[in-house]
């Protein structure tokens, strides 16, 4: 729904909500603002029954009044609109504690503490903890275990935005083994994160087909487009599912590489095995077995000179091929 469209409606709601007495066209006409800026009778007439049958369907219930003289009045009666007791179990209340923690490093700070607040006065509980935990990893503080999902990419909140209200955008992204960064035009779909890092999906309008970016490679501004999608948007939009696809989760089959010791925390995670490297490698460095899948050397190159491919040969071939592009540009 566009800004201007559920703006205009929520002030009509406040109005019809807000009145002891039914309000007819003319006097609605004159306290919505959208209203006013239009000079057309039928225009306005035309985008209230659109605007009535809207605030319908989202469930509020409006009542029509006729007076004595024969005009129509419209109001919303409190104790008929009034939303059911508030009701979160645990686990609910953790996850909307978490999004809203993820909000106080965008636009939306604001919004999200003021709704922490009244969910808090409406007696829903949170567990809360200090933030000398560290982005991306769990940390507790009195018992209390809390994730963190950092926020810090400029190119978040504009396609967190992008997404929500349907808009096309383009942006300059940079792949690993690039050196030198493409424009990419997207219809943005949805934002998720993995392992730390953010990542986007969504229609690639030049390569007609469904991608995945992670936001730490987009270089400068995410600008907006004019128009709307022209791919439909699938009902389910699986972000991890694809990522994970790309860096080898679930694959068959496994690699060997060497990792420097206090490095490499991702790879460490999903080792299936790891043991101290030998001879003179023993000082520094552990040899890891990981699982290997589609994907797995652009993300191998992003550790750099941490990390060792000793096998398969295709892909140390295809790490090595990828750092040679990279030391090229």
């Amino acid at each position: 729904m566009a800004i201007a469209k559920a703006e205009r409606l929520m002030n009509l709601a406040l109005c019809l909500m807000n009145t002891r007495r039914p309000l007819s066209k003319r006097e609605l006409r004159s306290s919505v603002e959208a209203y006013r800026e239009i000079t057309s009778d039928d225009a306005f007439n035309r985008m209230f029954e659109r605007d009535k049958d809207d605030l319908r369907e989202l469930g509020l219930v409006i009542e029509i009044v006729e007076s004595l003289d024969g005009d129509t009045g419209y109001l919303a009666r409190r104790d008929r609109n009034r939303l059911p007791e508030i009701a979160l179990d645990a686990e609910e209340a953790a996850a909307l504690s978490l999004a809203a923690r993820v909000w106080q490093q965008a636009r939306l700070a604001g919004a999200a503490s003021g709704a922490l607040q009244k969910l808090r006065a409406a007696g829903v509980p949170f567990e809360t903890a200090d933030d000398t935990g560290h982005a991306g990893y769990p940390h507790g503080v009195g018992g209390v275990i809390e994730p963190r999902i950092p926020a810090h990419e400029p190119a978040f909140e504009p396609l967190m935005l992008a997404a929500r209200d349907r808009r096309p955008v383009t942006f300059e992204y940079r792949k690993a083994n690039a050196v030198r960064p493409q424009t990419r035009q997207v219809e943005p779909w949805a934002l998720e994160c993995w392992r730390g890092h953010w990542y986007l999906a969504g229609w690639d309008r030049d390569r007609k087909a469904r991608r995945v970016f992670r936001l730490s490679r987009i270089v400068g501004r995410v600008r907006s487009r004019s128009g709307g999608f022209t791919a439909e948007v699938p009902d389910h939009v699986d972000v991890r599912q694809t990522v994970e696809t790309w860096a080898g989760e679930g694959a068959t089959s496994t690699a060997r590489i060497r990792l420097r010791r206090g490095a490499g925390y991702p790879l460490r995670a999903r080792a299936v095995e790891t043991v101290p490297a030998p001879g003179e490698w023993a000082a520094d460095w552990d040899e890891l077995e990981i699982p290997y899948g589609h994907g797995l050397d652009a993300w191998l190159v992003e550790f750099g000179p941490d990390v060792v491919v000793l096998g398969p040969q295709e892909l140390r071939a295809d790490v090595i091929e990828r750092l040679r592009a990279v030391a090229k540009g």
